[in-house]
């Protein structure tokens, strides 16, 4: 549920795709953001690209969190932002 005090105006979460890499972590690719309803039952989510496998991961916005950064997940490395350049060139 979203909190409170959080303005709606402002997203709670991120939209996700998260690529599978042989040999490599995996690539958080962003796709949007997610925004409260302003009753709290429900949510908009604002997607700029659609997943090629139909899975949306949404994450909390945190307040470290810039455009550029994915989540840091367990076993997730920095060369994620490289890896996907390089794939997709």
């Amino acid at each position: 549920m979203a909190e409170n005090n959080r303005d709606a105006k402002q997203p709670t979460h991120r939209a996700y795709s998260v690529i599978k890499r042989e040999g490599q972590d995996d690539y958080w690719l962003n796709l949007g953001l997610v925004f409260p309803h302003k009753d709290g039952s429900g949510f908009n989510i604002v997607l700029q690209a659609i997943p090629l496998d139909g899975k949306i991961v949404c994450r909390e916005v945190t307040d470290s969190d810039t455009e550029q950064s994915p989540p840091q997940q367990p076993g997730s490395g920095r060369d994620r932002q490289a890896g996907l350049s390089r794939r997709s060139r």
